[in-house]
């Protein structure tokens, strides 16, 4: 009887130690604890810490609370201007209220990544397809990101589920047309810069010609200014030769100075000889007659 009590008790105290163990349920901080009851969620634990549940009755589910990401597959979209691209993008994402997300995708990371893969792909596809493919290949620098999340709003809201962003790995052209659409905007650009550099010439002659008008116009007022000094230094070069020859005796030494003048030209050279007549106003000079 002592040996059947012994093994009694043994079982009771392995009953109650196996009875305490799965009543302990440890939450980590980077970690949502579901306690359910017969399936349905009772209460959630989203601080880190030792709690209880009633064994055998209550379970615990695990959820993450860090943020999770989630790789879409690579696809083919179609632009406004039907030019055919490759996108391959990834979304970072979070649990923001674990019991809608318990209630709704019934706890299932999986579940939660194929709604987020139709939402995401739906709005990638939405964005480029209102997007000339020019636009989508400039916009890589964030306003595209920004425009898919704009189109999915809180769409995953009513899930418990948070999009923080969607970012583009690779946006390309597939390889049947790369070559092709590369040569089209080589030609394109090509284009662009022959339109400019006409533009650049016309221009450029525009501004010639306006200065070579303007240097016209100034070559043309200097010139009349020139003329116009020119007139005023004769006419004051007339005036004084007047003043000279209305006075006698400036006149006199005037013509003195213009004989020895001749006289000079006239003697010019080796050999010469100057002769006069003896009434000659030159010859009156030199005798002092």
């Amino acid at each position: 009887m002592r040996k059947i009590k012994t093994a009694i008790g043994i079982v009771i105290a392995a009953v109650a130690v196996t009875a305490l163990s799965g009543g302990v349920v440890v939450t980590k901080e980077n970690e949502f604890k579901l306690i359910r009851q017969f399936g349905r969620v009772e209460r959630v634990i989203d601080s880190p810490g030792i709690t209880y549940k009633i064994p055998f009755i209550q379970t615990a589910d695990t959820l993450p609370k860090q943020i999770l990401i989630y790789d879409l597959a690579a696809s083919d979209v179609i632009t406004m201007d039907k030019k055919t691209m490759l996108s391959d993008s990834y979304v970072l994402w979070r649990i923001e209220d674990p019991l809608k997300f318990a209630q709704s995708l019934n706890s299932s990371l999986s579940g939660a990544e194929s709604r987020i893969d139709t939402v995401v792909y739906n709005s990638v596809k939405n964005v480029i397809s209102s997007m000339a493919q020019n636009e989508v290949i400039s916009s890589r620098d964030g306003e595209l990101s920004q425009a898919i999340m704009d189109n999915v709003g809180e769409n995953m809201g009513q899930y418990g589920i948070r999009l923080l962003a969607v970012e583009t790995k690779r946006l390309d052209l597939p390889a049947d047309n790369k070559t092709a659409v590369y040569e089209r905007m080589i030609s394109e650009r090509a284009k662009i810069a022959a339109t400019f550099t006409a533009e650049g010439q016309a221009e450029a002659k525009k501004i010639q010609n306006t200065t070579d008008r303007e240097i016209a116009i100034s070559i043309s007022d200097a010139q009349a200014k020139a003329a116009s000094i020119t007139s005023e230094g004769e006419g004051e070069y007339m005036r004084i030769m007047a003043e000279a020859y209305h006075d006698p005796q400036r006149s006199d030494f005037y013509s003195f100075v213009r004989s020895l003048e001749a006289a000079k030209t006239s003697l010019a050279g080796n050999g010469n000889t100057l002769i006069l007549p003896g009434g000659s106003p030159l010859a009156r000079i030199f005798t002092g007659q």
